[in-house]
């Protein structure tokens, strides 16, 4: 179903002249969100929102993820993270910060931790999309930083 919305999304972006990745640049980050924008977020309703914006600054998703499984199951938060994250940097992100991003794998998990350090996104462009699609890849790169 994932790719089906995909496919859907990019196709309506690319009939209306916006980037075919626009739905993955939407991804808010919940050290910056405001109260109001996470509520919009499936999964996140007032109280949560509010808990976050208490909470914060999250050091890592690790850190939002002990918060935000207070209140989700891991399926919700799973949903929650496809549009609410905290960025994972490349170089430093733990094994435990890489498995957050929905749609990890272990072996997906080696794969980041091989080609460390990354010297900059060009380099994990290159090495993860040897395992899988330019979408895939573009999708995965919206939840890193370096």
């Amino acid at each position: 179903m994932r790719r089906r919305t995909f496919i859907l999304v990019a196709t309506a972006a690319a009939a209306t002249g916006f980037p075919a990745l626009a739905q993955e640049a939407a991804r808010l980050n919940p050290n910056t969100a405001t109260a109001e924008q996470m509520t919009r977020v499936p999964g996140v309703n007032a109280t949560l929102a509010d808990a976050i914006v208490r909470e914060r600054p999250f050091a890592s998703i690790v850190e939002f993820n002990a918060l935000v499984r207070q209140t989700l199951s891991e399926a919700q938060a799973t949903g929650v993270y496809e549009t609410l994250f905290v960025p994972v940097n490349l170089n430093t992100g733990t094994n435990a910060q890489i498995a957050l991003i929905p749609g990890m794998t272990t072996r997906m998990i080696r794969e980041f931790l091989e080609y460390r350090p990354y010297r900059d996104l060009a380099t994990f462009d290159r090495e993860i999309g040897k395992y899988v699609n330019q979408a895939e890849v573009a999708r995965l790169r919206s939840y890193i930083t370096l």
